[in-house]
């Protein structure tokens, strides 16, 4: 094989190798304490909220925002596990945390919850002071919390629907 071939090939291996460690971990493990949720300009379909206030519960943390193709293919997942769980003790919160200015106005947030029946609560973090404090770096990006307060599950983009699922199934199990 031409030496220019195996360069690119090398090069492309190496563009990709990233993507090969899928960001998600494959079963809940201890990623250390919640951060809070800190410098939250707007809580939508609840109160204000903070991690502290949830132990004792399991936190489905889901930074997200509106426009975001990726989240919205998502949040169909997201709120079938509110619906599922919230009885057994989960708590789904969003972060809304945006990616372009047009995102910022409450406005079109509230429409879009309104648009993809988001029931439960959002706190919208327009100055990503939440989204730093988690040392958030994707859309959308789901932080499973246990009882304890631990994040024990993280998976950024799409797709490990099952692989979440179980994790908030054994979260719950473990809270009782």
């Amino acid at each position: 094989m031409p030496r220019i071939l195996r360069t690119l090939f090398a090069a492309a291996a190496f563009a990709v190798a990233p993507l090969a460690i899928h960001p998600a971990a494959a079963a809940p493990a201890d990623y250390g304490k919640a951060p809070e949720f800190t410098g939250i300009g707007k809580w939508l379909n609840s109160e204000p909220l903070t991690v502290a206030g949830l132990r004792g519960k399991v936190v489905l943390v889901d930074f997200w925002t509106y426009s975001c193709i990726n989240c919205i293919n998502t949040l169909p997942h997201v709120r079938k596990w509110y619906d599922k769980y919230r009885d057994q003790g989960l708590v789904v919160v969003g972060v809304h945390t945006p990616e372009y200015a047009f995102e910022r106005s409450t406005s079109n947030v509230q429409a879009a919850l309104k648009r993809f029946d988001i029931r439960y609560p959002v706190a919208q973090d327009n100055a990503y002071a939440t989204w730093n404090a988690w040392r958030n770096q994707y859309w959308p990006a789901l932080y499973l919390v246990d009882a304890n307060g631990n994040v024990v599950y993280k998976h950024f983009g799409e797709g490990q629907y099952a692989e979440t699922e179980a994790a908030i199934q054994k979260a719950l199990a473990q809270r009782r």
